[in-house]
């Protein structure tokens, strides 16, 4: 007899959750894409393009970050990716390099000269 197939080829933990993955499945498996907005006319182009964009393996949530939602996964999201910034989306649990840029920061707007006088 042939020894048994494993049910799963990778197994990770992120945040006291098990995550296990079958790669000749992986193929056919969901991707989860999380769009954050803040429902105004920059990101809506960006919405409208995942939405144009995906295919049947897509699973899409658009978090609104103006509504937000009554039990706080928008902010819990927001706070787990780390996103600085609307625009932004993230697949499968990571956040697109693209949407990764820091921050307005106070020392960027000093040097570049606002409040210098």
């Amino acid at each position: 007899n042939p020894p048994a197939e494993p049910k799963f080829d990778v197994f990770f933990q992120k945040e006291h959750r098990n995550y296990f993955f079958n790669l000749k499945k992986a193929g056919k498996m969901k991707r989860q894409v999380e769009v954050f907005t803040a429902n105004c006319p920059l990101c809506d182009p960006v919405v409208k393009l995942v939405k144009e964009l995906a295919c049947d393996q897509c699973e899409i949530t658009v978090y609104d970050l103006v509504k937000q939602s009554e039990d706080e996964t928008c902010l819990n999201k927001l706070k787990e990716y780390q996103i600085k910034k609307v625009p932004s989306i993230a697949v499968n649990g990571k956040l697109l390099s693209c949407c990764e840029d820091p921050e307005i920061s106070r020392e960027e707007l000093v040097k570049a000269g606002i409040g210098g006088g």
